[in-house]
C-alpha cells in the first residue's frame, strides 16, 4: 500500500477494526517513510452486472458512484458517514440478488430514494431533484406533497 502523502511503498497496519454490517474491513496504516497515518477500507468486490442508463448505454456498476451521489444528498445534515455506508451496501445487495444482470439506472435511482426517505426527509428531497430531474418549483413542490402524504399516511398508520 502506498502512503497518499509521500508516495512510498512501506506502511504498517497499526488497528484492523471489521464491520460487519458493511461487510468490510478498516485499517489504519501508518507510513515507514513520513510517519503519517490514513484509512484503507477492503471489502469483496463482486463484479457482473452493468446499468442501463436514461440514454441506452450501459456501464458496470460502480459503487463509489453511488456513494458520491448519496453523500452529496446528505452533505451537511446530520447523519454519520457509517449510515450512508450502510445504505449504500444494502442498495448494493438487493441489486447484487436481482435476477437480471442489467439494471436500469431508474430502478437504482428508486431503491436509494425508499432508503433514503426513511433515513432523512431534506436528503431524500436533494437526492429526488437530481434523480426526477426537478426543472421548476412546482415539481418540487408535488414531490414535497407526496412526501407529505406519505408522512401523514405512516402516522395514520401508527396510530
Amino acid at each position: 500500500m502506498k502512503c497518499p502523502y509521500c508516495l512510498a511503498g512501506k506502511t504498517k497496519v497499526v488497528d484492523k477494526r471489521d464491520i460487519p454490517e458493511l461487510d468490510t474491513i478498516r485499517r489504519r496504516r501508518e507510513c515507514l517513510s513520513c510517519g503519517k497515518r490514513f484509512t484503507t477500507y477492503e471489502r469483496i468486490e463482486l463484479t457482473g452486472f452493468s446499468v442501463i442508463k436514461k440514454d441506452g448505454k450501459r456501464e458496470s456498476f460502480d459503487r463509489d458512484k453511488l456513494l458520491a451521489g448519496v453523500l452529496r444528498a446528505c452533505e451537511k445534515r446530520p447523519i454519520p458517514r457509517e449510515e450512508i455506508e450502510q445504505l449504500v451496501s444494502a442498495v448494493e445487495a438487493e441489486l447484487r440478488n436481482h435476477e437480471d444482470r442489467e439494471i436500469p439506472s431508474a430502478d437504482i435511482g428508486k431503491l436509494v430514494m425508499d432508503k433514503l426517505k426513511d433515513l432523512d426527509k431534506v436528503a431524500y428531497i436533494r437526492f429526488a431533484s437530481v434523480y426526477r430531474e426537478f426543472t421548476d418549483l412546482s415539481s418540487f413542490e408535488k414531490e414535497l406533497r407526496k412526501l407529505r402524504e406519505s408522512i401523514e399516511l405512516k402516522n395514520r398508520k401508527s396510530e
